[in-house]
């Protein structure tokens, strides 16, 4: 009895590139597209397990890409609270 061949998802080696990317080089669009294509992955491995794997590389680039998000966002945070609070200390000439 053969059993069928499991051939490694491409979204989700695109995934797992991406997030690699996205902690490198191409910090916002990595993660972005780490994201979407690690969804994507995982959908298309879970409809059809018997033929695809790759559920693990899915995982890690869909982790890479909402890190960086997730730490892009409070960077932007702490930057726009920090100016707001450098502003607050000038005084104000008019």
């Amino acid at each position: 009895m053969n059993l069928p061949v499991r051939q490694t998802n491409t979204m989700a080696l695109i995934s797992l590139i991406a997030g690699i990317l996205g902690w490198t080089a191409l910090p916002a669009l990595g993660s972005i597209v780490a994201i979407i294509t690690g969804h994507m992955a995982r959908g298309e491995i879970r409809r059809s397990p018997e033929t695809q794997e790759g559920d693990g590389l899915a995982l890690a680039g869909l982790i890479l890409g909402y890190l960086m998000v997730g730490l892009c966002l409070l960077g932007i945070l702490l930057f726009v609270l920090f100016l707001g609070g450098l502003l607050w200390m000038v005084p104000n000439y008019s």
